[in-house]
């Protein structure tokens, strides 16, 4: 059986370590604060100028004046701090993020991704995407395996306009966790109830097959 998307957020979240700085970005990423672990100490920050977010907050519970980039509203951990874009870009260019979550469009075999315009669909512009891929040394896509047609989103070369190039290190997707490799996707875990079989069929790069490939523990 497929994950849903706090089930994607959830494994995501095994990958944030004590002490990290976090970006998280638009769409699913947003979803990982609400399930890192309580024993470790992690500082998320969004690209609006936050440091110190929290999970979503109850309803009933929502500042407006607290808002992610995705102008969806947050929760401010004690000690949290805000800032201005400009202090907060010095950070991701500085390369002090740890970790830089992102959703995306397609990924490429190669580690490329395109996750800011479709051709022909009115967008604002790339936005701060462009300055965490170029910055961040290590980048995770949450993602859905597929689009709405069925497609692969795993592809051997990105078919949108590139975000950035051979910048993504591990893909964690509706049904599989795999790492980008010289050779591909190497398939790492594959999500409870699917099989190695259906991965292969709907990723459209080229896939290796882990030797210790295993099933996705989402409990801790």
């Amino acid at each position: 059986m497929a994950l849903d998307k706090n089930g994607i957020a959830k494994r995501i979240a095994q990958e944030v370590k004590d002490g990290y700085y976090v970006n998280l970005g638009i769409g699913i990423p947003t979803l990982v604060a609400n399930f890192v672990r309580n024993d470790i100490e992690v500082e998320f920050q969004s690209e609006n100028g936050i440091l110190g977010m929290g999970p979503f907050p109850y309803e009933g519970e929502e500042d407006a004046d607290l808002i992610n980039a995705g102008k969806q509203t947050i929760t401010a951990l004690p000690g949290a701090s805000f800032f201005d874009s400009a202090m907060s870009f010095g950070m991701i260019r500085g390369k002090h993020v740890d970790l830089t979550i992102l959703g995306a469009m397609e990924v490429a075999q190669n580690g490329d991704i395109a996750n800011w315009k479709i051709p022909g669909k009115m967008v604002k512009g790339m936005g701060g995407a462009m300055d965490l891929v170029a910055s961040a040394e290590n980048i995770i896509v949450a993602m859905m395996h597929t689009n709405r047609k069925g497609e692969s989103k795993l592809l051997p070369h990105c078919t949108l306009p590139l975000t950035g190039v051979g910048c993504v290190k591990k893909v964690v997707t509706d049904l599989a966790v795999m790492d980008l490799v010289p050779e591909g996707f190497l398939l790492r875990e594959y999500a409870p109830g699917v099989s190695i079989e259906e991965i292969q069929k709907k990723t459209a790069g080229n896939i290796i097959i882990s030797a210790d490939v295993n099933v996705m523990q989402l409990e801790a």
